[in-house]
């Protein structure tokens, strides 16, 4: 069994594409026949034709028994399985796409696929509005990069004297903004204090920065102000919980695959949640609801303060939270799937046109 994945044209790097790069890698360093497919270029793809196969648009070649994998918002590079008859998987990596990719007149359907999804929300939407069952693969997160500050970064802890939140304006930049002003006008009213005294708030723009710069901005921070939605398994969360930091926020639904609630009274969704090993490890607020994040902000920024025992329990639970999304769990569950699929009890064949 080949597997072949298409490598969209992006015009910048993305998570999900980072995602794809690594599934290669796993499969290609455990002996399996992968090769990305582009069409045109890709971000970052001369780097990971390094380590990987590269099949052009031009010159590919697919069988029945091949693996055609395409994520949900390219569904006309479905077009060589489906005319192939090839085993064609619709990775879902965000809910949001899933139906507005689609041509007019199409649904899902018609079309001779099967559906994975990169976590359970997303593995619940793609069934209420495919008809079809997908199976789950969770991405991860390195966390060897992503880890708290240890005691000799002193460089890179969280600062004593202030409270440093860490946010990333391409998530919804605006909202971050009115989220911000919410809880300035909140905390002129009475500002957090420390057994020192007063304590300002710090703002740290996550953007443009590389992988370990990233990392060293979460370890060095208290709060990490989520603000992404829509999204499938949005994964600077789960970094920031790696990295010892409070996640605040909109989980974006995809986001409620591993987000539990600790605010007391706060939003929950209503479909069914899976059972997970850990607690609360965050406090969220209804996607777009700026008056909820900003309430929670200040709740955390409080706690963080006055030296609540409860913070510690946050950060415990968010360590347990992201190390069972390392890299480790993504290699094993990928290969335990396409150990399935060799066996064909996994993502059948198209029916040839």
């Amino acid at each position: 069994m080949r597997t072949r994945i298409f490598i969209p044209p992006l015009p910048r790097m993305s998570g999900g594409l980072a995602v794809l790069y690594r599934m290669a890698s796993h499969l290609h360093q455990a002996g399996h026949d992968v090769a990305l497919v582009p069409r045109d270029t890709a971000p970052c793809l001369d780097e990971a034709a390094r380590e990987l196969p590269v099949v052009s648009w031009e010159s590919i070649d697919l069988s029945g028994d091949d693996l055609w994998l395409v994520p949900e918002g390219w569904v006309n590079a479905l077009a060589p399985g489906l005319k192939a008859g090839a085993r064609n998987v619709v990775y879902v990596q965000n809910w949001a796409y899933l139906l507005s990719a689609l041509p007019s007149g199409v649904q899902w359907p018609q079309l001779d696929v099967s559906f994975m999804a990169v976590s359970d929300p997303v593995a619940w939407f793609t069934r209420e509005t495919t008809g079809h069952e997908a199976v789950v693969l969770r991405p991860g997160i390195d966390t060897a990069l992503f880890h708290p500050a240890r005691p000799d970064d002193t460089d890179v802890c969280p600062p004593r004297d202030r409270i440093r939140v860490c946010w990333m304006p391409r998530k919804n930049k605006a909202l971050a903004i009115q989220i911000r002003a919410i809880l300035e006008a909140r905390l002129s009213l009475a500002p957090p204090c420390g057994s020192a005294g007063p304590l300002p708030v710090e703002w740290v723009e996550i953007h443009g920065l590389r992988q370990p710069e990233v990392a060293a901005a979460l370890r060095s921070a208290h709060i990490f102000l989520a603000t992404g939605f829509p999204e499938g398994c949005p994964l600077p969360p789960l970094e920031a919980m790696a990295s010892g930091a409070l996640v605040v926020g909109f989980a974006g639904m995809g986001g409620w695959d591993y987000m539990r609630q600790a605010m007391p009274g706060g939003y929950l969704p209503w479909y069914l949640l899976r059972e997970v090993p850990w607690g609360g490890n965050g406090l969220f607020a209804a996607d777009a609801d700026v008056t909820g994040a900003a309430f929670a902000l200040e709740h955390a920024i409080r706690m963080i303060a006055a030296a609540d025992p409860r913070v510690d329990a946050l950060r415990k639970a968010g360590l347990h939270t992201a190390a069972a999304y390392d890299l480790a769990a993504q290699r094993d569950a990928l290969l335990t799937l396409w150990a399935r699929a060799a066996e064909g009890d996994l993502f059948p064949a198209a029916r040839r046109p």
